[in-house]
């Protein structure tokens, strides 16, 4: 069981999908394609019915204090402006949409609350970039009266103690993945009794890191904390983990690319190649097979058509 025992009613649904499933699956802003958008509703349908167990999408917040699901600085490449969407109200947010190769349909940003409203059952949000919010905004506690705790994994930077600090005084205790990059960044925060800390994000640029190293990660399994990496290539030339991703997958086969990881036994992959990932785990016998999804409930699927417009604003 992952996480301190005083909070496993939370954890539970997260530590049921672990044994469920083994190796679980983590999908980089939901899974867009063709016509779908990255953090959107439709990226976040597919996600699940691809595979996904985990769908980690990113929030930002307006100028007027309501949440949305982006990625700040992807404006140039979404809308054609170098402005940061945080400069926006949320009434001017909300007329903008995402343009793709015909004239309709058009996609809006999806709102943080209409995304919770759609999340299917046996998928958890993972929320990435909302930490830069908890101190000076009722995130937190608004997100707690959604009584959706055990359906959500709150990113957060290990180094960002005001962040924990706000963590601590929420009266709900979220599940916490820290983003970490040295071992030391995880001691003030790892047993703390007012976190709930239950896996932790690996940065690791090289092979000689500890968080490279399997028994160290059995050893922080061991101590009840999972262990997430992620397989991205972000294009930037800075390795994620070792320069074992994505790409190197893609092009010169899983074993090169995803091996690595699944050696040292890493309990969460994030990808942009969800389909692909779940089928090289169930083959290296980590990972239980992902049957055919359907969609079972209307609601993501009229709230993903609201998100649609049938031509331009």
């Amino acid at each position: 069981m992952f996480g301190q025992n005083q909070f496993s009613d939370i954890n539970a649904h997260l530590n049921g999908m672990f044994a469920e499933r083994g190796t679980l699956i983590a999908v980089h802003r939901g899974q867009p394609g063709g016509m779908l958008q990255e953090n959107t509703i439709g990226a976040l349908i597919a996600a699940e019915r691809s595979g996904g167990d985990l769908v980690e999408m990113d929030v930002l917040r307006s100028r007027d204090g309501d949440y949305f699901m982006f990625h700040d600085g992807q404006e140039p490449q979404r809308f054609g402006f170098n402005h940061s969407l945080e400069t926006f109200t949320s009434d001017e947010i909300a007329e903008l949409s995402y343009e793709k190769r015909t004239k309709a349909p058009f996609y809006r940003v999806t709102r943080l609350d209409d995304l919770l409203d759609a999340l299917p059952d046996r998928v958890i949000l993972n929320i990435d970039r909302s930490w830069r919010y908890w101190a000076d905004s009722d995130l937190l506690p608004w997100l707690g009266k959604r009584d959706l705790a055990p359906r959500l994994l709150m990113k957060v930077d290990a180094a960002d103690a005001e962040a924990f600090e706000a963590a601590r005084r929420a009266e709900v205790k979220f599940p916490l993945l820290p983003i970490a990059s040295t071992v030391e960044q995880l001691d003030p925060i790892i047993r703390d009794p007012d976190l709930n800390v239950i896996g932790v994000e690996f940065v690791a640029r090289d092979s000689s890191h500890p968080f490279c190293d399997r028994e160290w990660i059995q050893g922080l399994r061991a101590s009840g904390i999972f262990s997430y990496v992620n397989g991205l290539d972000l294009g930037n030339g800075l390795p994620m983990y070792a320069g074992w991703d994505d790409s190197v997958a893609i092009l010169n086969g899983a074993d090169a690319g995803w091996g690595p990881i699944v050696d040292r036994g890493v309990d969460v992959i994030q990808t942009d190649f969800t389909a692909l990932l779940d089928e090289y785990l169930c083959l290296r016998g980590v990972r239980t097979r992902t049957p055919l999804h359907v969609l079972q409930t209307t609601e993501a699927i009229s709230m993903f058509n609201t998100n649609r417009s049938a031509g331009p604003c």
